[in-house]
């Protein structure tokens, strides 16, 4: 493995094969990253994978597929929840839901270089994973989801700026991100008080063209990288 990552990407793609129009989480991602990759500086996206309800062979096999797309694009993988398919399948990392093992058991099986993202559903949740070590924090809900109903009441932009100002590490806002909201987020003059990015499921994957969706976003985050199509 490489040095210690950084976390340096802002936009935190989260997969969801059924939410695919065109049947197709392959060509989605690659659709997705090869817009980043045209836009952006290297890096500025990564990939969870998240299909929960696979096997561990199936979720290797996709691990593995995803691993390569990723490479070509330079972006980092992240493997949601299971260390060892994450291991097994060179990924950059994984996530850890709140219901996984903690930070320091993923840590002593992944090492020092592997990236550790923690979900989290309150400012002390963001706090606690602070503490643990965590490399960054998903929080959420911000907003009601776009691809399933609310598990919780939605923290709102108030909520997530406590949120982030509750540990020293990256926060990426969740639930119902779109173009526009995520232009809301980034507007406040604090910078403690802003995220460091946004992560999406349904916005991209159950979107018409993946693609597009994907540059609307970057284009969102930071308008100059559109702007170099």
């Amino acid at each position: 493995m490489s040095p210690p990552p950084r976390v340096s990407f802002r936009l935190y793609l989260i997969t969801d094969r059924r939410a695919v129009r065109s049947g197709d989480l392959i060509s989605a991602c690659e659709a997705a990253l090869t817009v980043a990759q045209a836009v952006a500086p290297p890096g500025t996206v990564a990939l969870q994978l998240r299909e929960k309800d696979l096997s561990a062979r199936a979720l290797y096999e996709l691990a593995l597929r995803l691993r390569a797309v990723c490479s070509r694009a330079g972006a980092p993988l992240i493997v949601n929840d299971r260390v060892d398919v994450a291991i097994a399948a060179d990924a950059d990392g994984v996530h850890l839901p709140a219901d996984s093992i903690g930070v320091s058991m993923a840590r002593k099986l992944l090492g020092p270089n592997r990236l550790i993202g923690v979900s989290t559903h309150s400012p002390p949740d963001v706090a606690g994973a602070a503490r643990e070590g965590a490399d960054f924090a998903v929080f959420g809900p911000v907003f009601d989801p776009v691809s399933k109903p609310a598990a919780g009441s939605a923290w709102g932009a108030s909520g997530l700026r406590a949120a982030c100002g509750a540990g020293a590490i990256p926060v990426f806002a969740l639930g119902g991100i779109t173009p526009d909201r995520t232009r809301e987020l980034l507007a406040s003059p604090y910078s403690a008080a802003r995220p460091a990015g946004v992560a999406s499921i349904g916005a991209i994957f159950g979107a018409d063209s993946p693609a597009l969706a994907t540059a609307a976003m970057l284009s969102a985050l930071d308008p100059s990288w559109t702007r170099r199509q």
